[in-house]
């Protein structure tokens, strides 16, 4: 029977998916997640998919449009998959309705994921723009506390803009500013110096934030080896007691394999080495939310990009450590 999919005291905050989103292939012997999904009930799922569907953020940063029919477009790619590895159940509660100012969806957005979090599912929150990273962050330390949460910006650019108002390009500089996250417990990986403002760099370090480059990351055997060795070595006594929040956004990967993007890159991450990332969040027991943001459908080719959040989606479903 057909679960409801709606969460009991969000029903005005947010927007149900629309039925044709999720796929049928009606075969028995061959059976995809859209039609596994609609039957799992919020109480009894370990994951939550929230999508954010604006673009506001973009738009203020100058960047190309197109962000907010992203969630609908990468579910569409993620529903046509089966089950096969995943070991989690998954519901899907729709999309923050996007009504108002940037500020004010940021404020429901928020609300959503802290009561979501607080209910012990892990989310996996489906951007728009990058700007939602803000809003997932402030939800993350109200409810386990500024000191108690680890942010990792895996992005081609830093986003620590010190613009007003707020848009893509400020949501980790907002964080650290109003204490919400601590500087040592934030990493900004993947970040590639032509993107970077050497004001903004100095800004960092000068707070002591762990930055690791492009270049740091594929020094290693395996793209994931730096951050994952960084994080064991500075939190190994804390790890049980930290919750870890993965923020991804896609212009990190190169335009090859993500063409669709609000700030397209040439020379960025290859696919697999998103998927390597998506994979490491998932072996972490402490991830509470991965978040990927700034696909922009309008740009994709053959929904490639799309294809490519979606195929993360699913790996970190069928990756995830228990806690």
């Amino acid at each position: 029977m057909k679960r409801s999919r709606t969460i009991e005291g969000l029903q005005d905050f947010l927007e149900p998916v629309r039925e044709d989103v999720f796929y049928r292939r009606g075969d028995p012997n061959d059976v995809r997640l859209g039609e596994i999904v609609p039957d799992i009930g919020y109480e009894e799922a370990e994951v939550v998919i929230l999508g954010c569907p604006q673009d506001e953020g973009v738009k203020r940063n100058r960047g190309r449009e197109g962000a907010r029919f992203a969630p609908e477009r990468i579910r569409r790619e993620f529903y046509k998959f089966t089950p096969f590895g995943l070991k989690v159940k998954i519901f899907d509660a729709g999309d923050v309705k996007c009504e108002g100012s940037l500020e004010e969806i940021h404020s429901v957005h928020q609300k959503v994921v802290a009561k979501i979090l607080r209910d012990g599912k892990k989310l996996i929150v489906l951007g728009g723009g990058n700007d939602i990273s803000y809003a997932d962050g402030a939800a993350m330390a109200e409810v386990f506390g500024p000191d108690s949460w680890v942010a990792i910006n895996i992005d081609a650019h830093l986003d620590v803009r010190a613009d007003i108002p707020r848009n893509s390009g400020t949501p980790y500089r907002q964080l650290l500013d109003e204490k919400l996250l601590l500087p040592n417990y934030f990493y900004e990986v993947g970040y590639q110096t032509q993107w970077v403002s050497t004001i903004y760099y100095r800004y960092l370090q000068n707070l002591g934030v762990n930055l690791i480059s492009i270049e740091q990351l594929r020094s290693g055997e395996q793209t994931d080896q730096e951050l994952r060795e960084n994080l064991r070595a500075k939190f190994i006594k804390e790890s049980k007691s930290l919750s870890v929040f993965f923020g991804f956004d896609l212009d990190v990967v190169r335009m090859a394999d993500a063409p669709g993007v609000s700030a397209p890159n040439p020379t960025g991450l290859r696919g697999g080495e998103l998927i390597s990332l998506v994979k490491l969040a998932a072996s972490l027991a402490n991830t509470r939310i991965i978040e990927f943001t700034e696909v922009n459908p309008m740009f994709d080719i053959d929904n490639r990009t799309s294809k490519l959040v979606a195929v993360a989606m699913h790996r970190f479903c069928s990756n995830i450590k228990r806690d």
